[in-house]
């Protein structure tokens, strides 16, 4: 027990000096998952768009893809990815296996998909009901397709921070293919796992702490939205 109370002591002390591998850890993992997000969000919300606005054979096949997209296991997308990215793979050439580029584009796979469901589910709501209007007013595809993004566009940064507080938790796939090289791609998740393994509980429940107080953050800013939402709707 107080060998856990001494841990945890020095783990704030590491989180309050500005300790500078811990920061270092941390500003990579913010750096490589908001590029991700933003990635996801510049595929995944005009997927969204186009599945909830069109109508066109298959349509409920890549539906049914999307949503099952959204459950893909992370180690198989670090695998896929590392496949790619690897000497004999189709995109070795690069070098970027073993990057912080790798970790993003695994991590954009993986959470591109959530976003895409997520926001044809918020814009097929509100096409639903703006439809009969649209056609009223004469709007061509492109004009509601941004009518909607602008009407639906706290609820769609609901589905940014969503995509974003799945990205900084992940552990599986960026460790695949970033390998968890110090000063290079180690990450918080996969620091956590490493330290633990180690039995350097102080850095571990540092990042840990620093981890969580992201969490509650991400889960405060969707709180915000959804409020702030909620006020204009009843103005």
């Amino acid at each position: 027990m107080n060998d856990m109370a001494e841990a945890l002591r020095i783990a704030v002390t590491l989180v309050l000096s500005g300790d500078g591998d811990l920061w270092e850890i941390v500003l990579l993992s913010l750096r490589v998952s908001l590029s991700a997000t933003a990635l996801a969000c510049l595929i995944g919300m005009p997927l969204g768009a186009l599945l909830a606005t069109q109508r066109f054979a298959g349509r409920g096949a890549a539906i049914v893809c999307i949503n099952a997209l959204m459950g893909l296991p992370p180690v198989v997308v670090g695998l896929m990815v590392y496949l790619a990215l690897s000497r004999s793979g189709p995109l070795g050439t690069f070098g970027l296996l073993y990057t912080p580029a790798a970790m993003i584009i695994a991590q954009t796979i993986l959470i591109a998909p959530i976003v895409a469901a997520l926001s044809r589910q918020v814009l097929e709501a509100l096409h639903l009901e703006y439809d009969e209007q649209f056609r009223s007013l004469g709007l061509g595809r492109v004009a509601a397709i941004r009518a909607l993004l602008w009407d639906g566009r706290f609820a769609l940064m609901t589905v940014g921070l969503a995509g974003f507080g799945r990205a900084i938790a992940e552990v599986g796939a960026v460790i695949v293919v970033g390998g968890n090289i110090d000063h290079l791609t180690r990450v918080m998740t996969t620091a956590i796992a490493l330290e633990t393994s180690k039995g350097d509980l102080a850095l571990a429940l540092a990042l840990g702490l620093v981890l969580m107080v992201l969490a509650l953050v991400v889960n405060a800013a969707v709180h915000g939205v959804r409020n702030s939402e909620g006020q204009l709707a009843h103005a």
